[in-house]
């Protein structure tokens, strides 16, 4: 091999691995910004952001129905397992590779553990545990809900 083959070939390796660390860096941190009240902006198109808040709403409302579900005198099973699935991980899979490419790390993490945690939820309801218990199980979940807000806003991006 020649020694301009040899450069060529180590500038290539050298491209590839520069792409690879930008590439794991952008996984890591998403497309964020500090904002301005401290938390971490999350740089969104429009349309990508009500898509996610879209999405947030569907969790609140899986968690709505459980809770209603379960307040009634007669609590129908049923439907709060159905609640509980409908924000599962399947939930989940409909999510973009470009919107989950912006999205930090920790916040695709929250977002997952959610979605699982849902469909234990589900289980759960299927096993019949006790008020009480899905109760806390929700408590768990809310908990991460409520830090995932005090820690992230969406902004605007492109």
């Amino acid at each position: 091999m020649g020694s301009r083959s040899r450069t060529l070939c180590l500038a290539t390796m050298g491209l590839w691995v520069m792409t690879l660390a930008v590439a794991g860096w952008f996984f890591v941190t998403g497309w964020t910004t500090k904002g301005a009240d401290g938390r971490t902006e999350i740089l969104l198109a429009p349309v990508e952001r009500d898509q996610i808040l879209a999405e947030m709403r569907q969790l609140l409302k899986a968690v709505d129905g459980v809770v209603r579900s379960l307040g009634e005198e007669q609590p129908n099973l049923q439907q709060a397992e159905a609640a509980a699935r409908a924000a599962g991980m399947q939930m989940a899979v409909d999510t973009s590779p470009a919107i989950m490419a912006k999205l930090p790390l920790s916040f695709k993490q929250m977002g997952l553990s959610i979605h699982k945690d849902m469909d234990a939820l589900a289980d759960a309801i299927v096993k019949k545990e006790t008020p009480q218990q899905i109760l806390q199980r929700l408590s768990s979940m809310t908990a991460r809900c409520t830090t995932c807000h005090d820690l992230y806003q969406f902004g605007a991006g492109k």
